[in-house]
């Protein structure tokens, strides 16, 4: 722009002559801008093909027989995909990769099996991912190896169903491996009863309330929730801050599920229902009544504890003021509200619920620095948020026919996935009709 207005300023009172030039010089001004066009569009192919020679080489790498070697690879892919770099590029390759991470998972160094459960995770998650990363996962939260596996396992596990469930059975599954860490019990075909750590504590908690916002208040039964309510309500007693956080927001979250609650239908069956220990509904309603008073006095009593000398007085601010906001809620039912500026004026995450804060924190912890680059591109947050951004905004001409190329091809991508994957489902189900 800044050399038209030149030229403009030059031809001020010329002639024939100077118009003719001017005219060579604004065909001049239009091929350079083409060849411009023309040497983004080469650079733009030569980064995605230079990305795809990346790709390649940490695949190669994941193959070696030496540890470091898939350990420094596994690494660089998680630093991609936590910074949404490669995402559009393994659609094809995520096979492959996965059967690499899984062999990380089951053969690895306690390094490599957390690099590799953060790969799955941070990766582009489906159903059929999950399924095939699903009994690893448990194998590894069953077997109780190192708690950093655990924690790693956990998350894995917790993102992947969070992502790929597609029906209450499978995200119930998830829900009780992640139960048997938090609550261990003896049996018949159970040794030694394991009790978790602190940290190990604290992070299960957290992944079984992440789950537990998927399940609608619809879907509960108060009966089947009285027991993991009782011994979450427990937790707010123990000796660490951590433990009580995350017990406290799960309990906030059963809260506003309703899980508490005993409906006046329920109430009416007293004399025809007997629940699992053997009490009458009345009995259930009376000791969820318990449960609610002795949660009120615990949350009163964390919200305003005393600091005292030595104590760490960050979690304590942090303990304080999460009770403080679960005390409101239940005295009045309104819910914590949080914006986060996400990009340019319109790029605003706002929650308005337990669910949502539950969810945004977990991703936040999960995604670490690369939370900020998804936001804005990864549509399954914008679909979870419904976070609406504009994302050509600061983007050329260039730029953005470019961005819409791929959001089209992207588009179609997944309508041929979706298209293959219902064709192979009513395949199936004609074979089980013919053989079943």
């Amino acid at each position: 722009m800044g050399k038209s207005k030149r030229n403009k300023g030059g031809r001020g009172g010329g002639g024939a002559d100077d118009k003719l030039d001017g005219g060579g010089d604004a065909d001049s001004v239009t091929s350079m801008s083409s060849g411009l066009s023309d040497l983004q569009f080469a650079q733009a192919t030569e980064h995605i093909s230079s990305q795809e020679f990346v790709l390649d080489k940490y695949v190669d790498a994941l193959y070696e027989k030496r540890g470091s070697t898939r350990e420094e690879a596994l690494g660089s892919l998680t630093d991609a995909f936590e910074s949404f770099v490669l995402l559009g590029l393994v659609e094809n390759k995520y096979v492959t990769l996965l059967s690499q991470f899984i062999n990380s998972i089951k053969r690895g160094s306690v390094k490599e099996v957390c690099l590799a459960c953060r790969c799955i995770g941070a990766g582009s998650s489906s159903h059929e991912i999950m399924d095939e990363s699903h009994p690893h996962l448990l194998r590894v939260l069953q077997t109780w190896p190192d708690a950093q596996k655990m924690i790693s396992a956990l998350d894995c596990l917790a993102v992947v169903t969070f992502v790929g469930a597609t029906d209450l059975a499978e995200t119930q599954l998830s829900l009780k491996a992640i139960w048997d860490v938090i609550h261990p019990k003896s049996g018949s075909n159970v040794g030694v009863v394991r009790k978790p750590k602190p940290p190990l504590l604290a992070a299960a908690v957290s992944a079984w309330a992440f789950l537990l916002t998927t399940i609608g208040s619809s879907r509960r039964n108060t009966d089947s929730w009285k027991e993991p309510i009782t011994f979450l309500c427990s937790l707010l007693e123990a000796e660490d801050r951590a433990v009580r956080i995350a017990a406290g927001e799960a309990l906030a979250l059963c809260f506003e599920l309703r899980m508490f609650d005993v409906s006046s239908s329920d109430e009416a069956d007293v004399d025809s229902y007997t629940g699992e220990a053997g009490g009458s509904k009345h009995q259930l309603f009376l000791n969820m009544q318990a449960l609610k008073a002795k949660l009120s006095g615990l949350v009163y009593s964390l919200s305003m504890e005393a600091g005292g000398r030595g104590a760490d007085k960050k979690n304590l601010n942090d303990q304080r003021d999460l009770f403080q906001r679960i005390s409101d809620f239940i005295k009045s039912g309104e819910c914590p509200e949080e914006s986060l500026r996400i990009s340019g004026k319109n790029g605003i995450l706002r929650v308005t619920s337990w669910r949502e804060s539950i969810q945004l924190n977990y991703m936040r912890r999960f995604l670490g620095r690369g939370f900020l680059k998804h936001s804005q591109d990864n549509d399954l947050l914008h679909e979870v948020f419904d976070i609406k951004i504009d994302r050509t905004e600061n983007m050329s001409a260039t730029e953005k026919k470019m961005f819409r190329s791929g959001e089209e091809k992207g588009r179609a991508l997944k309508l041929n996935k979706e298209r293959r994957l219902a064709q192979e489902r009513k395949q199936q189900n004609i074979l089980n009709e013919q053989y079943g």
